[in-house]
């Protein structure tokens, strides 16, 4: 990534560039924005993803007086050398108005809470707060982590079997919870899971 700019035909963008903003969990798009030479490389050495405006000719950082910051994750140029994605973590809202997205309408997909929620799991097991049920799980240890997911299973098929589809969804979600805490117990992920059932797609498709 530090060799970026150089790869950019900034004479066919006519020195600024086109980001577009995406956040790395959710990948829900951001915003759109500008960078110069000079803001791709403040972004890059930084890690904040910095722009330049083009109503008053100069750098901005995002969230430099909001404090919502854009922290940089990745960042990738398309296949014509003239735009860049950038993949953050958001400090907050994007938008001046408060909302997450400067595209009114666009919300996550909720499947995208997943990530979130094993992000969050993740920083349980490492902070361990006090008075938090999943701090609780992670220092009972893997044999009550394991029971609770057997548990789980179990509740949902019996809901399954009762045909109580408010229960059905309970249960289901009961249960991605705890086995995402077993899979971090584990030393795993749910991105590790989602890499097993590509293969097997993948592998099955090309049969």
């Amino acid at each position: 990534m530090t060799n970026l700019a150089d790869k950019i035909d900034w004479q066919k963008v006519d020195g600024m560039i086109p980001a577009i903003v995406q956040d790395t969990t959710t990948r829900q798009v951001l915003m759109l924005g500008y960078m110069n030479r000079e803001a791709l490389n403040k972004t890059l050495a930084t890690r904040h993803v910095t722009f330049f405006s083009r109503t008053r000719q100069e750098l901005w950082t995002k969230g430099e007086t909001s404090g919502n910051i854009l922290k940089l994750e990745n960042m990738y140029l398309d296949c014509d050398s003239d735009t860049l994605l950038v993949l953050v973590k958001p400090a907050g809202p994007t938008c001046h108005t408060g909302t997450i997205s400067c595209f009114d309408g666009d919300t996550a997909s909720p499947i995208s809470f997943l990530s979130e929620l094993s992000n969050l799991i993740a920083e349980r097991n490492k902070m361990r707060p006090a008075n938090s049920y999943t701090t609780k799980l992670f220092e009972s240890g893997r044999s009550r982590i394991s029971q609770k997911v057997g548990e789980e299973g179990v509740e949902l098929a019996l809901a399954h079997m009762k045909d109580d589809k408010d229960e059905i969804l309970n249960e289901t979600a009961d249960l991605l919870f705890h086995t995402t805490v077993l899979l971090e117990n584990a030393g795993l992920s749910l991105d590790r899971v989602c890499e097993v059932l590509k293969s097997r797609h993948t592998q099955k498709e090309s049969k």
